[in-house]
């Protein structure tokens, strides 16, 4: 086959707006295997996974500790749960798309949203949480235009995307992150700083275009950034 000069600046272009749409979740890898699993979960060895365990359970989170699992090239999920639902003062609180995350991503990720979402929900727009919609936790991938592995690489970071209220409503950072309506910016921008409390690393549409779509949530970083 031959590649006529103007059909390769085409696929050029074509590669590099591919690469942009991808933002911070990078290029995925192809799907892996793992490489070496637990055949059944076994209790955390450490002080400190077992008090992790214990503090998600008392938080009233629905969840599942999952076999660790290696996947090769330095990917893994190691100490991990699968979150079901998590609890809001009166009720829970729905969770899509999530995959494995490790047990301090989940115990945060329950802190935020109780006490950072719905309560920012009921105060600012006037009706409960019912349901974090996001883009998925784990993949093995790099950090966009890196050789660095990603936080989701080690299931320590989630994409959210949006939220759902008990009135109907949804919000999804896409569409509402420039909304005309004052109390929806109000909102997104209240959660926003709530997160940049309690994860290690927050990333916006503020940040870059990348994340135009998703707040990218971290925590494992111990040099917090918030954007």
């Amino acid at each position: 086959m031959v590649f006529r000069p103007a059909f390769a600046r085409f696929m050029l272009l074509v590669l590099t707006l591919s690469a942009l749409v991808t933002g911070c979740v990078g290029a995925p890898e192809p799907v892996r295997r793992p490489v070496r699993t637990s055949t059944a979960w076994t209790p955390p060895a450490s002080p400190d996974g077992r008090m992790c365990l214990a503090n998600l359970s008392r938080s009233y989170a629905n969840f599942t500790p999952l076999p660790d699992q290696y996947y090769g090239a330095g990917c893994s999920a190691v100490g991990a749960v699968r979150l079901a639902s998590l609890r809001s003062d009166d009720g829970l609180l729905q969770l899509s798309n999530l995959g494995p995350v490790t047990c301090p991503l989940a115990s945060t990720l329950s802190g935020w949203a109780r006490f950072g979402v719905d309560r920012a929900a009921r105060s600012i727009l006037g009706s409960p949480l019912v349901r974090i919609e996001t883009m998925g936790s784990y993949s093995c991938r790099n950090v966009a235009g890196t050789s660095r592995l990603s936080a989701h690489a080690s299931a320590n970071a989630v994409d959210v995307s949006g939220f759902v209220l008990a009135d109907g409503r949804r919000i999804t950072v896409l569409r509402d992150w420039d909304n005309e309506s004052p109390q929806i910016r109000a909102f997104l921008a209240t959660i926003r700083m709530s997160a940049c409390k309690r994860f290690g690393t927050v990333l916006s549409p503020e940040y870059n275009p990348a994340h135009r779509d998703h707040f990218h949530l971290e925590v494992g970083n111990t040099r917090p950034f918030c954007r």
